[in-house]
């Protein structure tokens, strides 16, 4: 991401300020300045503005983020076309699954997850729409990665790094490559309890026109529950088809 030439600090504080009480999952006035290194009078005349927009929430000492940022990421949502040629199959592949199923973009050298559906059977993870992840260790990172030129991956693994996240995930540059020539050559990826114990994925990547991946499509399930010949076999083919009709979509309409 390009850094901006004039950067208006005021702005550029109050969205760390939003960032920040999102990721601890609210915050005080002390606790937010500690982590911007700033005065808890300013912080608080931050927080006090953006509580005037409803953009932040308190509840009791503590400030959450607000329901004002709900309209805006729904919106941003709504305006991309890879949602628009994908939700409805990410509903039907759910439905037909019972699992989990995920669309997943990239941004910046990270996953954004776009939307998600739950089956009947889906497990509960902590994952949700906006939030972001690092593409190496996530079947969806994978099946994107897989389907981007050698050097842009690197750059994306220079600037994120390739935290272990658990002890299965890949950390070794070369071993990732090599799995990535498999999924180029396979057109799908696996995520073996890569990001999350007890959790395998099948993604298959969404390509345009000239084969890059735009976005990824995925079922999540359970290590314990499904085993090899529904996981390679069923989830594996649903989420191929999926991908297909949802590239035809947004490619071809």
């Amino acid at each position: 991401m390009d850094e901006p030439k004039h950067p208006v600090t005021t702005v550029d504080r109050t969205l760390q300020i939003v960032e920040i009480i999102q990721e601890l999952d609210g915050a005080g006035v002390s606790e937010v300045a500690d982590r911007v290194d700033v005065g808890k009078s300013a912080v608080h005349n931050h927080l006090n503005t953006l509580a005037n927009r409803e953009y932040v929430v308190k509840e009791g000492e503590e400030y959450h983020i607000g329901l004002a940022f709900l309209g805006l990421g729904a919106y941003a949502r709504k305006r991309n076309d890879i949602f628009d040629a994908a939700y409805a199959e990410v509903d039907k592949l759910a439905d037909e699954t019972g699992e989990l199923v995920n669309l997943l973009v990239e941004k910046s050298g990270q996953g954004i997850y776009l939307y998600q559906a739950q089956g009947d059977s889906a497990v509960e993870l902590d994952t949700y729409e906006g939030k972001r992840v690092n593409l190496h260790c996530t079947g969806l990172g994978k099946a994107i990665l897989g389907f981007r030129p050698e050097e842009e991956v690197e750059g994306i693994l220079d600037d994120h790094g390739m935290p272990a996240e658990t002890e299965h995930t890949i950390t070794d540059p070369d071993a990732f490559f090599e799995e990535l020539a498999e999924i180029r050559e396979q057109g799908y990826a696996v995520d073996e309890e890569e990001r999350l114990n007890g959790l395998r994925c099948v993604a298959a990547p969404i390509t345009d026109d000239d084969d890059r991946a735009i976005a990824a499509i995925s079922v999540s399930c359970p290590v314990h529950r499904v085993d090899d010949d529904r996981f390679y076999d069923d989830l594996r083919q649903a989420v191929l088809g999926a991908a297909n009709v949802v590239e035809l979509e947004h490619n071809y309409s």
